[in-house]
């Protein structure tokens, strides 16, 4: 059985469980929190070393690590990684976009806000920088959803599972998302699409 290592409050573990909900991939998911220590302990960090979620553990014993690698993984011949060769480079465009200009703000802010752990963390200067670079990447994002359906074509992608595992709680970092209608019109989207799953679920 395919093992998924991860914490039910992150959108980077909630990327792999909503593909594999779509794919109808059955697995089990092992809850290794990072806010209790339980990422450092040794006998998880000598399956990631990096000691981060989520981690795919394949039936073979073979592990995956980082949440976009785990998605092209899973996504390798389905209609969630484009066949057309410059659709496929935007998804790849926007999963490095995810992981540079979207996740340190939006996701950073929502934890620094709603984790108790993190609280030392957020200074008003953080909590500035992230909020106003947060904005940007929203801003960045209604630009381009204003002429697109999705991020990488007409059809719902890899891209589009990225970028709304953390921008559908946004406002749980005080990001306004009714000032982006385009990105608002956009998550119901991919909330339409087939085999959604909230992200409370586990398979």
């Amino acid at each position: 059985m395919t093992i998924l290592y991860g914490m039910i409050d992150s959108g980077n573990c909630y990327k792999p469980r909503l593909l594999m909900a779509k794919l109808g991939i059955a697995f089990t998911n092992i809850e290794v929190s990072s806010h209790t220590g339980e990422t450092r302990k040794a006998d998880y960090v000598a399956k990631n070393p990096n000691a981060m979620v989520p981690l795919l553990e394949l039936d073979d014993g073979r592990r995956l690590a980082e949440s976009n690698a785990i998605l092209l993984y899973l996504a390798e011949g389905t209609r969630f990684l484009p066949t057309d060769k410059y659709e496929r480079g935007l998804a790849y465009q926007w999963l490095f976009f995810e992981q540079y200009s979207h996740e340190p703000y939006i996701a950073v802010r929502r934890a620094l806000l709603t984790f108790p752990e993190r609280a030392g963390d957020a200074t008003p200067e953080r909590l500035a920088v992230t909020l106003e670079r947060g904005n940007k990447a929203l801003g960045v994002m209604n630009k381009y959803l204003e002429g697109s359906v999705f991020f990488a074509g007409d059809a719902l992608s890899v891209a589009d599972i990225a970028l709304y595992a953390y921008t559908h709680t946004a406002g749980m970092g005080g990001f306004q998302l009714d000032a982006y209608p385009a990105v608002a019109a956009w998550l119901k989207r991919v909330e339409a699409d087939k085999g959604h799953v909230p992200m409370e679920w586990v398979g």
